[in-house]
């Protein structure tokens, strides 16, 4: 795996792992919440809390070669836990080749994958939008909670997982505002000189006004000053019909398309979502 593509998906794995481990207790139990190292693969699992970001397993292959008990482990884990819906995310270079037909063999199938962005020190262009950016405290740390969450499909007993990585060293928030109401976030993960950026959302009263846009750009120019050399992002794969405005928004930020990362699926899932859209 090149050394780029390798930093990327190990800066998620670390935001992935961190965010687990800001979660409030009582959050932890009421949606379930747990993470587990399975073989190669980081296994995020919420027993009670449907969102796929939460019920997702990152990182197989990608630090050394996978055997196929690890993909056939994963799948029993969901199962037991009774989680009907998850991703078992396959990066394009994982190893050894043979990992999507052990899937695919395991019962699940491909869904919509997720591109994955990168882009080094260029300054971020200027973004137009008439909403103020600010970096948050603990007094909007709701507020961010409720407009990431609501958009990534948390329920409101896993919103507060998200208020938590307010204040969290690592973790650098932003919030758009129209005066001094909340429009939408952003997040910026950094660890060893490199930036993850995630939780962008908008509250639906304020978008088409440049609220991801502005966000983005913040959070590149922040990442820039801490001295990050990399920053990645992703997004779902571009489809036919989808506006695909989040992933026109990274394009925009001077991002580029580094690779699809892989979203198998269990099939019978998979199945229903398609004849019930």
């Amino acid at each position: 795996m090149d050394d780029n593509a390798l930093a990327i998906e190990r800066i998620e794995c670390a935001a992935l792992a961190d965010l687990h481990a800001a979660a409030p207790a009582e959050t932890r139990e009421a949606i379930g919440l747990s993470l587990e190292t399975v073989g190669t693969a980081l296994v995020s699992i919420a027993a009670n809390e449907p969102s796929i970001l939460l019920n997702r397993t990152i990182g197989i292959g990608v630090e050394a070669a996978a055997v196929r008990e690890t993909v056939l482990e994963v799948v029993e884990r969901y199962r037991v836990a009774g989680v009907e819906r998850f991703f078992f995310q396959l990066h394009a270079q994982a190893e050894p080749a043979e990992l999507a037909d052990w899937m695919i063999g395991a019962g699940l199938e491909r869904g919509r994958g997720w591109m994955k962005f990168a882009r080094g020190t260029a300054p971020p262009p200027a973004a137009r939008s008439d909403l103020d950016v600010r970096e948050i405290g603990p007094e909007h740390a709701a507020d961010f909670g409720r407009i990431a969450g609501r958009a990534f499909g948390l329920g409101e007993a896993a919103q507060p997982l998200a208020a938590a990585l307010v204040g969290r060293p690592g973790w650098y928030i932003f919030m758009t505002f129209d005066d001094e109401t909340p429009a939408g976030s952003g997040a910026l993960f950094v660890k060893d000189g490199i930036g993850w950026c995630d939780w962008a959302a908008t509250d639906p009263a304020f978008r088409s006004r440049g609220s991801q846009s502005a966000a983005l750009a913040r959070r590149v120019g922040e990442a820039l000053d801490m001295g990050c050399r990399l920053i990645g992002t992703e997004t779902g794969e571009a489809v036919p019909g989808d506006p695909q405005h989040s992933y026109n928004n990274i394009l925009r930020a001077g991002f580029v398309e580094t690779e699809v990362r892989a979203n198998f699926v269990p099939a019978a899932r998979s199945r229903i979502s398609r004849m019930n859209p």
